[in-house]
């Protein structure tokens, strides 16, 4: 491949890392052009492999002709370079390591970052901080049996030492507790309590990846976070009971509002009668016309067909019709002058308005 060939790929790799993640260094550029992957860079991140360098498959003479490139690309778009330290997830929260002989100028242009040019200023910063914050400590599940570096012992949970595998008693960590996966604020919570902290996961074999099983705290900060969680509970418990109380005052008004409009439509309705249409009508959830839009309105055909329906099933044979296999179309019309009968009654009026059809 030709300079310019190498040379057009870095440029691509930089602009498309830009576009997604707004900053760019060498590692991104490695894996835009396919030399490191992912699992590679979280192996590495994890403290499993001395550096980061073994994984490419190039020589390093090549890599200086990216690194240039790179200097190349972010010169020509005005981009400050920061330099950004990057440790491993071990307890020991060492300084990742990026070459293979550590040489201090190599060192440097792998740890720089170059960072969008229309940033605010505080996302600059999270992303700085973000890059240089240590990641989370890792502690496996095992799925074969295996033997502690230290103590020669084994058990149900491991954390990866340059030495081997290590014991959670022989890693000092023995006295934290699992927090199983599945309560987001709990954990969140719990995580930020607590000063010694592991991510457990553990190896799928269906999936290929590790997958995260919980989360290893100390206990104290487990409890103040259960505590939290409980207070929580509790105002959303009393949110709940007022946010009850208040929409149960509400369908109180407008079911009294209801019914006023009946015995204003309907005089000769008993008023009994009218709460227990407006009750039914109005009944929240319930679908019927009096929590439509028209009824909470108190639209005046809302309300009568309200009233009529009622009618139509309290005070006619309408019901045991619809049992005994009568089409509804036919009920309708079998009851129809009962029903107007009872409107024109209740409205004290021959010339009630007989919508039961």
């Amino acid at each position: 491949m030709g300079q310019k060939g190498l040379q057009g790929r870095v440029a691509a790799a930089a602009d498309a890392a830009l576009e997604e993640r707004k900053f760019v260094s060498v590692t991104e550029v490695c894996i835009g052009l396919g030399w490191l992957h992912a699992t590679h860079v979280d192996s590495w991140r994890q403290g499993r492999v001395a550096d980061l360098e073994q994984f490419l498959p190039v020589q390093q003479d090549r890599i200086t002709e990216v690194i240039g490139y790179l200097v190349q690309w972010a010169a020509a778009r005005g981009l400050t370079p920061e330099e950004i330290g990057q440790v491993a997830a071990t307890r020991d929260r060492r300084q990742l390591r990026f070459t293979k002989n550590g040489d201090p100028d190599a060192e440097s242009a792998w740890r720089t970052h170059w960072l969008a040019l229309d940033l605010p200023a505080g996302q600059q910063q999270r992303i700085t901080q973000r890059r240089s914050a240590p990641p989370d400590l890792v502690v496996v599940q095992p799925v074969k049996d295996w033997t502690c570096a230290d103590c020669g012992g084994t058990g149900g949970l491991l954390i990866m030492d340059d030495a081997g595998p290590l014991c959670l008693t022989c890693a000092d960590m023995d006295h934290l507790v699992f927090l199983p996966s599945g309560d987001a604020a709990l954990t969140r919570r719990a995580k930020k309590a607590s000063c010694l902290s592991a991510v457990v996961v553990r190896w799928s074999r269906t999936r290929k990846r590790y997958e995260r099983q919980g989360l290893l705290v100390e206990e104290p900060a487990l409890e103040q976070a259960e505590q939290q969680c409980l207070d929580d509970a509790d105002a959303r418990m009393r949110r709940r009971d007022r946010d009850a109380e208040r929409r149960a005052d509400q369908d109180v008004d407008l079911q009294q509002r209801f019914a006023d409009e009946i015995v204003r439509l309907f005089p000769h309705c008993p008023r009994p009668r009218a709460q227990a249409i407006a009750a039914h009508a109005a009944q929240r959830s319930s679908g019927r016309v009096g929590r439509s839009a028209a009824g909470r309105n108190l639209d005046e055909k809302a309300i009568t067909l309200a009233v009529v329906a009622s009618v139509r099933h309290e005070d006619t044979s309408y019901d045991e019709l619809l049992m005994s296999g009568v089409a509804r179309a036919e009920a309708r019309a079998q009851i129809k002058t009962p029903v107007d009968r009872v409107l024109a009654a209740w409205a004290d009026s021959a010339a009630a308005n007989t919508t039961s059809s």
